[in-house]
């Protein structure tokens, strides 16, 4: 049976025994241990000083023997132990632009009044190893000791826009002895979403083409504290001061006032509109665009094929633009 074929079937058994989660306790259950690559070396030592004190009859070979067998059980115990329990608390993930890493930060805990060491915590990359990033940041993190508490952040890599399902985290340890290796596997449920990657194209001649046709929506306005704008009922829990008292006096009710101030001209972003001629790159243009709105604080709005009457708004701010991102991310 073919090796990749033995890999594969492997982690799928793995995986069934790791259901998804946002938090893990290391157990006997989701714990594996076995031989590391010194430790092969050290289970061919034993062989060989065996059948040597067994062919030759010498008490001081097998002496030996049932020594280094010593250590490699009491190495055994503790690898494990030194794992099991500790548990692992997804606490946060970052969105990120395509080709840009996602941090997630995870938090883990040392319930034991021994400290843990030794620790190797990373995300597996495609091939179910641990990766070594081509980012100037560690994709593993090695910790020397874990007394109670501690959080890190680990970055995970992106290439393609859309739905980010995490890669499976793996935590291992040959402490003390080098001999044995215990790791585990995590697979977090909770995902995050990756924006397409900004495409810079002419924008100045993208912005006067949009001063001068019928992109511009105008006269638009926001929540605000200035300018009059509508009145409307009374809803419980709203602020007396906003009321009009004018109209309650002439028995027309309860009745609040509402201000707005006016943003002036919109800009419309319309996915049509893009100059690209493939959907991913018009979406990247968007997003550059939005990026460019953001950063001059324009009002604007985002359509897109797929959006409905209410999805187009308008608006500015950073909490726009991260939302039309998200849009964008979304984008089918």
């Amino acid at each position: 049976m073919p090796a990749s074929t033995v890999s594969t079937w492997v982690s799928r058994q793995i995986a069934k025994r790791a259901p998804n989660s946002d938090s893990a306790q290391l157990n006997l259950r989701n714990v594996y241990i076995f031989f590391s690559k010194e430790g092969g070396l050290f289970a061919v030592l034993l062989i060989i000083t065996f059948i040597a004190g067994i062919n030759y009859a010498n008490n001081l070979v097998l002496g030996l023997c049932f020594y280094l067998a010593s250590v490699w059980f009491i190495s055994f115990h503790i690898t494990f132990t030194h794992i099991s329990g500790l548990k692992v608390e997804l606490v946060d993930i970052t969105t990120a632009e395509a080709g840009d890493p996602v941090w997630v930060t995870l938090k883990l805990i040392n319930d034991s009044r021994q400290p843990r060491r030794q620790l190797l915590i990373g995300f597996a990359d495609q091939n179910n190893k641990l990766s070594h990033t081509k980012f100037s940041h560690k994709n593993t993190v090695l910790l020397p000791q874990l007394k109670s508490e501690l959080e890190l952040q680990l970055p995970v890599a992106t290439s393609l826009r859309g739905e980010l399902t995490l890669p499976k985290l793996q935590i291992k340890t040959t402490y003390p002895f080098g001999i044995m290796r215990a790791w585990s596997v995590i697979y977090f449920a909770k995902t995050t979403w990756v924006t397409p990657k900004p495409l810079r194209f002419d924008w100045t001649e993208k912005r006067a083409t949009l001063k001068n046709a019928d992109l511009i929506t105008g006269n638009q306005s926001i929540s605000g504290q200035d300018d009059f704008d509508k009145l409307s009922s009374f809803v419980e829990g709203e602020s007396l001061a906003r009321v009009s008292w004018a109209h309650l006096a002439r028995g027309q009710g309860l009745l609040t006032k509402h201000f707005a101030d006016p943003v002036g001209l919109d800009y419309r972003l319309d996915y049509a509109d893009m100059p690209a001629t493939t959907h991913e790159q018009k979406l990247s243009q968007l997003a550059f665009a939005v990026n460019e709105m953001g950063r001059l604080n324009l009002p604007f709005q985002l359509i897109l094929p797929s959006d409905l009457t209410s999805q187009s708004t308008v608006g500015q701010g950073s909490g726009f633009v991260q939302s039309c991102l998200l849009r964008l991310a979304k984008a089918p």
